[in-house]
């Protein structure tokens, strides 16, 4: 499958029969510029996920895309301009985009403070092989051929992003969700030493296709 990364949480997934966009957000650059989407999908509402005032501009670049989101996501587009019929999905679905199968696993954000309300969360496995947790590390799938692995946020501690890789054991690693550093490579090297053994991190160099 091919993959590629726009920054923070923003991963373009090619498998041949599928071209699936997952959160578009505000910390992520160059998802301006791809056409040819099957699916644009959000996992929630935070605008790191899904940038709202450029996301009409994308939908408008790929005219054949279904846009599939969280219940929550989908309450913040009834007063935005966007000329595109939403899908709603929950955890426990499954559907097919072109050629790709599509689970929709998880339910709850992280906790980021006990005084801030938890929202919706949906994470996606693609054909049983790639996840894409979104904003929570309680969801395990198993025999993962790659895991997209949240590196830091304010609900996130590094321990805890170690622990669900250890869980997880992937076969390979992609860090995501490193918006918020400014030297994410420490991070990185962390999740190099204490990771499995078997479990390669791949740091994707920017907006560039590489194949996992």
């Amino acid at each position: 499958m091919e993959v590629t990364h726009f920054g923070h949480s923003c991963v373009l997934l090619d498998t041949g029969a599928a071209r699936l966009l997952i959160d578009p957000g505000n910390f992520s650059t160059g998802f301006e510029d791809v056409t040819g989407l099957d699916a644009v999908l959000i996992t929630h509402q935070h605008p790191d996920h899904l940038d709202l005032e450029r996301l009409p501009a994308l939908l408008r670049a790929n005219p054949g895309a279904r846009l599939i989101m969280d219940s929550g996501t989908a309450g913040q587009l009834d007063d935005l301009a966007v000329d595109r019929e939403h899908e709603t999905v929950e955890p426990g679905t499954t559907l097919r985009v072109a050629g790709a199968r599509i689970e929709v696993l998880g339910g709850q954000h992280a906790v980021i403070h006990p005084e801030i309300p938890r929202i919706v969360n949906n994470g996606y496995l693609l054909d049983g092989t790639h996840f894409h947790p979104g904003d929570a590390l309680d969801t395990v799938p198993e025999n993962l051929e790659v895991l997209f692995l949240p590196t830091s946020a304010p609900w996130q501690k590094l321990s805890e992003a170690v622990t669900y890789l250890r869980a997880v054991a992937p076969r390979t690693a992609v860090p995501i969700h490193q918006g918020i550093l400014a030297v994410p490579g420490m991070y990185y090297g962390h999740f190099e030493r204490l990771g499995p053994e078997a479990t390669t991190v791949r740091v994707l160099d920017p907006a560039t296709p590489t194949t996992l």
